[in-house]
């Protein structure tokens, strides 16, 4: 699922939580979870904000995190899903992940994160 799997940690989904603060887990998903244990560690969590658009946020290996905005879909007459990643923001430290977080499910993102528009997300997975 992770393209860059050696690079990705696993973490305390509850601490995770606690960083990005209870309001703006309210602002962002209405309280909702999402946590990937593969293997019963956490590697991911994701915040669904509506209409398939969600945040993922995951650990790097240099105890920094790496928030995307995500769009999920499923293709008509398909059974698995699509996710596709419209912007990142890498290097994001503990005491940042909350704003970077609420800014990745906005509209209108954060100044510095990395938007993947149409023409480059193309050019990138060709």
């Amino acid at each position: 699922m992770r393209e860059k799997a050696e690079a990705v940690r696993s973490f305390d989904e509850d601490t995770l939580l606690a960083q990005i603060g209870r309001d703006n887990v309210f602002a962002i998903s209405g309280g909702r979870v999402g946590v990937w244990k593969p293997n019963g560690e956490c590697m991911e969590v994701e915040l669904p904000v509506s209409s398939g658009y969600l945040v993922r946020i995951v650990l790097a290996g240099d105890d920094t995190y790496t928030v995307e905005r995500i769009l999920r879909r499923r293709p008509k007459g398909q059974t698995a899903r699509v996710d596709k990643v419209l912007g990142r923001m890498e290097g994001v430290y503990c005491d940042q992940v909350g704003e970077v977080a609420y800014y990745a499910s906005c509209y209108r993102s954060h100044p510095n994160f990395e938007a993947l528009d149409a023409k480059k997300y193309e050019e990138a997975n060709q």
